[in-house]
C-alpha cells in the first residue's frame, strides 16, 4: 500500500530586507494552503511550535488549528508538534480536548521533547532544560487526561476527558523512536531537516514496537521536502533558490540585519553552508511524474506509512503550486 501524504505548514512569514514581516499574511496563507491540501487529497496538515523566530508564525499551534479548522471542512489538522516541555500536560489536554469537541475526528497531537527555541526564550517561557527530562512521564500524564480513565474526583481535563485525541511521538533520534515503541504510539521522524538517523530510528521503532489497544500495529511518518513545478527544469531552478534562502535564513540568525542574497551566495559552499544544505538531503524535486516517483522511492527507503511533505519554496505562489502538483488527487 502506498504511503499517505500529509503536509507540514510552518506559517512562514516573508521577511523584508530589514527582517520585518507580516504575520497576518502568513496566517491567511496557512488557510489557503490547507484548503488546497484538502482539495488535493492530503490526509492531514501539521503545524509546528516555534518561538522567537520572526520567520515562523506558528508559535501557538492550537490557536492556528482552531482557525484553519473553521475555514476547512474535513482535512485532519494536528500539531507537529507541541513541544511538551514548554507546557503543563493538563493545559495541552484542555486545549486539544476543546479542539476535538469543536471538530470531532479531525484533531491530532504530535508531541516533541525539544523546546523549539533558544535558551533565553526557553527561560522566558518559565521553563528549564530539566523539564525535557520529564517528557516520558508528561506524555503518560497527558494520555491519562485524554483517556477519561482518571477518577472524577481527581484532576481532570475539561474538555479533554474521554476525547482520546490521537497522539504521535516526534523525534530526530533513537530517543523518540524508543519511547514511541514502548508506549505503542505512532512515530514521526523529522527527516526533512535531520536526515542522519532516519533508517536506524525507524528500524529500532518497528523491531521493538509494543502493540497497544489504540495502535496494535506500528505507524511511521517521515518528513520529506518537496519542490514540485511545471517541469523538472523549473523545479531544479526553484530548488536552487530554496537552498540559497535556507542558507541565508540560518546564517542571518542573531544578526540585526539579515544577510543579502549576494552575501548568502558567497557562503553557500563554506562548511556552514554545506551543513545547512545537507538538511535538505531528502527532497523530491521535479515535475509531477518525477516527484511522484521520488516520493514513492523515499517512502520505501524510509519504510514509512505516511509522508509529511514540506514545501520550502521561496515564494507562496510557488508553494501553492508545489502542493497542488504533488497532491495525491492531482
Amino acid at each position: 500500500m502506498a504511503a499517505t501524504l500529509s503536509l507540514l505548514d510552518l506559517a512562514t512569514v516573508e521577511l523584508d530586507a530589514a527582517g520585518e514581516g507580516d504575520s497576518a499574511g502568513a496566517l491567511a496563507h496557512s488557510v489557503e494552503l490547507a484548503r488546497v491540501a484538502e482539495t488535493g487529497g492530503y490526509a492531514r496538515v501539521w503545524y509546528a511550535e516555534h518561538h522567537n523566530m520572526p520567520s515562523i508564525a506558528s508559535s501557538a499551534p492550537a490557536v492556528l488549528i482552531a482557525h484553519v479548522a473553521a475555514h476547512t471542512e474535513r482535512i485532519g489538522l494536528g500539531a507537529g508538534g507541541v513541544m511538551l516541555p514548554n507546557h503543563a500536560p493538563l493545559v495541552v489536554a484542555e486545549q486539544f480536548g476543546m479542539l476535538a469537541q469543536l471538530h470531532p475526528g479531525r484533531i491530532h497531537l504530535g508531541l516533541g521533547r525539544a523546546p523549539g527555541t533558544d535558551g533565553a526564550t526557553f527561560r522566558a517561557l518559565r521553563r528549564t532544560y530539566a523539564d525535557a527530562e520529564n517528557f516520558p512521564n508528561d506524555v503518560l500524564e497527558l494520555q491519562s487526561y485524554l483517556s477519561g480513565e482518571l477518577p472524577r474526583n481527581a484532576v481532570n481535563a475539561y474538555p479533554g476527558r474521554g476525547t482520546r485525541v490521537p497522539l504521535t511521538i516526534l523525534g530526530s533520534s533513537l530517543f523518540g523512536a524508543n519511547l514511541a515503541a514502548q508506549l505503542g504510539l505512532p512515530f514521526s521522524f523529522a527527516s526533512h531537516f535531520a536526515p542522519q538517523a532516519l533508517q536506524a530510528a525507524v528500524r529500532h521503532y518497528r523491531s521493538t514496537y509494543t502493540p497497544s489497544e489504540t495502535h496494535p500495529e506500528p505507524h511511521v511518518s517521515a518528513g520529506v521536502n518537496v519542490i514540485a513545478a511545471e517541469n523538472d527544469e523549473a523545479a531544479e531552478f526553484v530548488f536552487a533558490r530554496a537552498e540559497l534562502e535556507r542558507v541565508r535564513s540560518f546564517l542571518s540568525r542573531g544578526r540585526e540585519t539579515p544577510l543579502t542574497r549576494d552575501e548568502a551566495a558567497a557562503l553557500i559552499d563554506t562548511p556552514a553552508g554545506r551543513e545547512i544544505r545537507g538538511m535538505l538531503r531528502y527532497t523530491a524535486i521535479g515535475g509531477e511524474e518525477r516527484v511522484r516517483a521520488e516520493l514513492a522511492a523515499f517512502a520505501e527507503f524510509a519504510d514509512a506509512d505516511e509522508l509529511i511533505t514540506v514545501h520550502p519554496t521561496p515564494t507562496r505562489a510557488e508553494q501553492l503550486a508545489s502542493v497542488r502538483i504533488a497532491a495525491p488527487a492531482g
